[in-house]
């Protein structure tokens, strides 16, 4: 058995903001409760409701800008930039800016709408 796995059909979470989400390991693809790993495209614009998650989340930007509210502090990151966001803080994700920002988001354990407590 091999000790590897190469993911070459990463699952495309539906969407209905324009943002483009394809997870390549984490509990959608490979079931994996510890990890989850995605590459994310989010449009001019979009932004998502305050989340409170259990997990820790990994940000790292390939492409353009992306803005985080973390406890009442704006943070704006680049390209080449990454981030840490501790789990159980209240945080924003947004892309106000006029050019898509690409990235990469790591969650530890796995992301799941269970355990992101996003607000209404």
């Amino acid at each position: 058995m091999k000790k590897y796995f190469i993911q070459k059909a990463p699952f495309v979470v539906p969407t209905s903001d324009g943002k483009v989400i394809e997870e390549h390991h984490g509990l959608a693809t490979t079931n994996n409760k510890e990890i989850s790993i995605a590459h994310m495209i989010a449009p001019p614009g979009w932004s998502e409701p305050f989340q409170s998650p259990e997990f820790d989340e990994y940000t790292y930007i390939i492409k353009g800008k992306k803005q985080f509210i973390i406890d009442n502090e704006t943070v704006v990151l680049q390209a080449g930039q990454s981030i840490k966001i501790e789990r159980n803080v209240r945080v924003q994700y947004s892309n106000p800016f006029e050019e898509p920002c690409e990235y990469l988001a790591v969650c530890t354990p796995a992301f799941s709408m269970d355990s992101v407590h996003r607000e209404e």
